[in-house]
């Protein structure tokens, strides 16, 4: 007899059902716990994560959920605000695991990254039979699988210092660049990308001259025209920044309105309001980084695009995240690898996993634990330009693609020491 299911979506004070039906029996659902801001300063960012993940478990629920040793099981996907913060987040992570979370996900700040890996290295040496996996979508400060690398540790999104080799392979090539202004958000992400700057333009451009480099605080600067006058006075050709959230739209919107006409090469520069922010400003100027673009020319790519707006035709959620559909897909391979969700049986899995979806692949590299996929850089133009089929959040701007970097000319060294459960 045919059963209804549901795959449950939880926040605080909010249940969303979205109702499937599967001819099984009903056993207990895996609690995958999402640990980000959704409140504060890039709540908006914390939001589109919550929009991709949704769509991700939505997938693996609808084919019949993961295979183990006691039968099918569905994916539940629940919310916990850490507003941004370290405290909030160590304590949404003691909540997630008293509820019963064994997978946790994060991505929006290196810093809350780097205490969620400590907290779990505690948590699963002392609670051995509640160990729980931590899966990074975007907290890209290298250290995190080099220095700080953990067994419990996946990450997902290319680190800084790749996506800023995927950026420098296009500075290098941009004859009229003589001068950057580095800025970026003090803490740990945003000080890794002005380090590994100014290391790859010393060996790949070192005729380009550092005009400017300046850190300012995270998420709390309301006014970036100081920063836009200094930029515009410098003189600069280009502004390099991994800015994100409001500390990237109000950075632009501030440049154009004190008439600097130079380029930014950004980490984030192609969603969350930037194109928009910038507007004709932003043509043939604003270049990003990401592990895909809605414009990559392959019809796999086009399709997978159009779903996730068919499911998100709202122009303000238009912003999707390949990597973390690939992330979801690897833990549903390591699970049915495993057989289990126990958290070293998956986590070995996960060491050897191979994902292909809508076009893209990527593979875990089990010395680090760091995801190894292809990278996009785009540039921004006019929506129905050549190669910029697709805008961004109904901007009328999109990003056409210049350059594509294999995932064996993205993968970097790394000096991680990794130690495994004995």
């Amino acid at each position: 007899m045919k059963i209804a299911r549901r795959l449950l979506l939880k926040s605080a004070g909010l249940t969303l059902l979205t109702p499937a039906v599967f001819a099984q029996p009903r056993v207990e659902t895996i609690r995958i716990a999402m640990v980000e801001g959704l409140s504060g300063g890039n709540a908006n960012g914390g939001e589109a994560v919550f929009r991709n993940l949704v769509w991700a478990v939505e997938r693996v629920n609808q084919r019949g959920g993961v295979k183990t040793r006691d039968g099918a099981r569905m994916l539940e996907l629940v919310r916990y605000d850490s507003k941004g913060q370290i405290e909030e987040a160590l304590s949404a992570l003691k909540s997630a695991i008293d509820d019963g979370a064994r997978f946790i996900v994060q991505g929006n700040l290196s810093s809350v990254a780097a205490a969620l890996i400590d907290a779990i290295n505690k948590h699963n040496e002392r609670e051995p039979q509640r160990r729980v996996v931590f899966l990074n979508y975007s907290a890209v400060d290298p250290i995190l699988t080099n220095e700080k690398c953990s067994f419990w540790h996946f990450r997902f999104d290319a680190h800084a210092d790749m996506r800023m080799a995927a950026l420098m392979s296009v500075m290098k090539e941009d004859k009229a660049l003589k001068s950057v202004y580095l800025l970026g958000q003090d803490y740990s992400f945003g000080q890794a990308v002005l380090r590994e700057a100014r290391r790859q333009l010393g060996a790949q451009r070192p005729d380009v001259a550092i005009v400017g480099d300046e850190l300012h605080p995270l998420l709390r600067i309301k006014d970036f025209a100081p920063y836009a006058s200094k930029i515009k006075a410098s003189g600069a050709d280009a502004v390099i920044t991994g800015n994100f959230s409001a500390d990237l739209t109000l950075l632009v919107k501030a440049a154009r309105e004190a008439g600097f006409d130079g380029r930014f090469y950004t980490f984030y520069g192609n969603a969350l309001g930037a194109p928009a922010a910038m507007g004709e400003a932003g043509i043939g100027r604003v270049f990003a980084v990401a592990d895909w673009l809605p414009n990559v020319p392959t019809a796999e790519s086009e399709a997978f695009y159009r779903a996730f707006r068919q499911r998100y035709p709202s122009p303000a959620d238009d912003y999707v995240h390949m990597r973390m559909q690939l992330m979801i897909e690897a833990l549903a391979q390591a699970i049915d690898r495993a057989g289990t969700v126990e958290a070293v049986a998956v986590a070995t899995a996960l060491e050897r996993v191979s994902v292909t979806f809508a076009g893209q692949t990527g593979t875990m590299r089990a010395a680090d634990h760091q995801f190894q996929q292809g990278l996009a850089v785009g540039v921004m133009d006019r929506q129905g330009t050549p190669g910029v089929k697709f805008d961004v959040e109904g901007s009328g701007y999109g990003f056409r693609v210049v350059r594509r970097v294999a995932p064996n000319q993205a993968e970097m060294p790394h000096t991680c020491r990794m130690i495994r459960p004995g």
